[in-house]
């Protein structure tokens, strides 16, 4: 697995750009306020899928040969990747399989089919919805697609920095979700390419911290998974994502799920956009008293990967009262 190149990134996005319009950079007065300095929100939310990794899905089928085409595609998937490889391959007239656990978002579950995906259910989390998935493709020849171990999907999510930074060349500093980490590492490639002084944090549940923990140690762990943020749900950590964060990731924070929740509310009321979970991490680590301390004077941006909340996860958000207790 190569790590992908600036090159990689830029042919990604000539790749992409007839199939996916840039998604919006936006400041927000209240943002501001709440995290005392200048805020700007990269909306992936507003994507066809409703979510960053949509990129990478077209990008990938997009270099696909014509004999890998007429085997079909298979991937595991609690939703959001499984809509970017569903998505690709209705583009090019691509089969495409997709293995989702049993629990999975039933937004994100009946988008894949829509899309014209077959789904899957098995196992009670991702990582046994992938273990199946790797049996399938073994047994049927189908071209399995990981979910964070493909240097075309890495190039194509980095293409969101590139249009941050296209944007805002003066952006400081980059907050990311991590639950993989293919859109973070994608972000720390676009990034320091193009601006070596970035600082690009990443953002992970501490109610699913594998990757936190890799990270940290600087090789793969497994940790308990029971966050309600399925984007960020991994009981293991993914070896080129972490090769590149290992190289180029400044910081790395946790923050529980409940903050994860206020930072949702927060999102759907400020920006007027739906918003999942994983989506809104990175304001919910911009939040905290020692980070909000360090970004202070610093032009920030905030990853906004997803919209795909399902109606009960909505209701559980809509019905807290989390914008008093927050800063500002």
């Amino acid at each position: 697995m190569t790590v992908p190149t600036l090159l990689d990134i830029q042919g990604a996005a000539a790749r992409i750009r007839p199939h996916l319009s840039a998604s919006p950079l936006r400041s927000y007065p209240a943002l501001d306020r709440l995290v005392g300095t200048e805020v700007w929100t990269k909306h992936e939310n507003l994507l066809p899928t409703g979510a960053f990794k949509v990129r990478g899905g077209v990008n990938l089928v997009a270099q696909l040969d014509e004999t890998t085409r007429a085997r079909g595609v298979i991937a595991a998937s609690t939703g959001n990747h499984g809509q970017s490889v569903a998505f690709g391959a209705r583009l090019f007239g691509v089969r495409a399989i997709v293995c989702a656990p049993e629990g999975a978002n039933p937004v994100k579950v009946e988008a894949m089919r829509d899309l014209g995906a077959e789904v899957i259910l098995f196992g009670r989390d991702f990582d046994e919805a992938r273990e199946h998935c790797e049996r399938l493709a073994e047994e049927h020849g189908h071209r399995y697609i990981h979910s964070g171990d493909e240097p075309h999907l890495i190039a194509g999510v980095a293409t969101a920095t590139l249009e941050i930074l296209t944007e805002r060349p003066d952006i400081d500093v980059l907050i990311v979700p991590i639950g993989g980490g293919s859109g973070a590492a994608g972000a720390c490639l676009a990034g320091k390419a193009i601006r070596r002084g970035l600082e690009v944090i990443g953002v992970q549940s501490a109610q699913a911290p594998a990757a936190y923990e890799s990270w940290r140690a600087r090789s793969s762990v497994e940790r308990p998974n029971t966050t309600v943020a399925e984007g960020l749900a991994t009981r293991t950590a993914f070896e080129l994502p972490q090769r590149i964060l290992r190289d180029l990731l400044d910081d790395f924070v946790l923050v529980d799920d409940e903050q994860i929740l206020d930072a949702v509310q927060v999102l759907i009321e400020k920006t007027r956009t739906l918003v999942e979970p994983a989506g809104a991490a990175a304001l919910a680590a911009a939040l905290q008293p020692e980070v909000r301390r360090r970004l202070a004077r610093r032009r920030v941006a905030l990853m906004c990967t997803g919209a795909n909340i399902s109606p009960a996860q909505l209701r559980k958000v809509m019905s807290r009262s989390a914008a008093a207790e927050l800063p500002g």
